[in-house]
């Protein structure tokens, strides 16, 4: 199974959002596999961002990222970092398309309440720069039979997370 990685943002907490969020992603199908609430350090947006680093406006996303809690999660499922960026929308909230969590919620490019990688290569960056693979959990979903064909699963059902 594909994992991914979603940072639920301050923002999302201080508008009381965090629950229905997590919420869209579920009800999607997709399985938590692992969260964990934090409180970002320089150290850890500066890595986090380290692609934006150079941007006049990074200091304005380092004084946003610590302005509460965020919640680190990885999500597993069939094309599952495809699926996640699809239900978070495009990162200008303003354009987002209705229906997902920034075209309902959102009205800005840094205030779009979720963070979520937009490649397995970066999902898997990601996810080791907040969890070591001990703490990512393998569980069965007994929905599983009810979400994807036997084509589109080819270990029959057997969709633990490893």
């Amino acid at each position: 199974m594909e994992q991914t990685f979603v940072l639920i943002k301050p923002d999302a907490f201080q508008r009381a959002l965090v629950g229905r969020i997590m919420s869209r992603f579920e009800e999607k199908g997709l399985q938590l596999v692992a969260a964990k609430l934090i409180l970002l350090s320089d150290k850890s947006v500066s890595k986090q961002y380290q692609h934006l680093a150079d941007k006049p406006f990074f200091d304005e996303i380092r004084n946003f990222m610590q302005k509460g809690p965020v919640l680190a999660t990885v999500w597993a499922g069939v094309d599952c970092v495809e699926t996640v960026r699809r239900i978070c929308g495009i990162t200008k909230a303003r354009e987002a398309d209705p229906g997902t969590i920034r075209g309902d919620w959102a009205m800005s490019v840094m205030c779009n309440l979720v963070h979520a990688s937009d490649s397995k290569t970066n999902a898997d960056k990601e996810i080791s720069m907040y969890f070591d693979r001990e703490s990512i959990l393998s569980y069965k979903q007994s929905t599983t039979p009810f979400l994807y064909s036997n084509r589109e699963n080819p270990s029959d059902y057997n969709m633990e997370v490893s």
